[in-house]
């Protein structure tokens, strides 16, 4: 059985995820689609960033001429957990480092999910309702 304090548990599954050579408009419409607010980046299958909607909109705001690539505005060195980390441990790194999310990969190097900050607001949520009910 699995650990109820683990990531995993509380983790978006099955990310969607964006080639590091993609425009960012096609980042911008995949987001929008799914109505999500970050994209794991990947190049030639493995993570090499991630990027927000934040992200986004500074570089479309700022854009010059040519056309900007996911590369280009990416955070490099995302935050990356594997699936049995603690979620207090994970959640207070992402607080006292201000990251909107971890990405929650596999031993093997496979993308299993990414765990956002509303995610760990829905867990908050959660400890609170049970609390109240007792």
């Amino acid at each position: 059985m699995k650990n109820p304090h683990e990531i995993q548990n509380y983790m978006t599954p099955a990310p969607h995820v964006i080639q590091e050579d993609d425009s960012v408009a096609i980042a911008a419409e995949v987001m929008s689609a799914h109505r999500i607010r970050h994209l794991p980046v990947i190049r030639a299958g493995e993570l090499v960033g991630i990027v927000s909607d934040r992200d986004l909109k500074i570089a479309l705001a700022f854009r010059g001429p040519g056309t900007l690539l996911v590369g280009d505005v990416m955070t490099q060195d995302p935050f990356v957990v594997h699936p049995g980390a603690a979620l207090d441990r994970v959640s207070g790194i992402m607080a006292v480092r201000k990251y909107g999310c971890a990405i929650v990969k596999a031993p093997g190097g496979k993308i299993l999910g990414v765990f956002t900050d509303t995610d760990a607001l829905r867990v908050l949520s959660e400890i609170f309702q049970r609390s109240d009910a007792k």
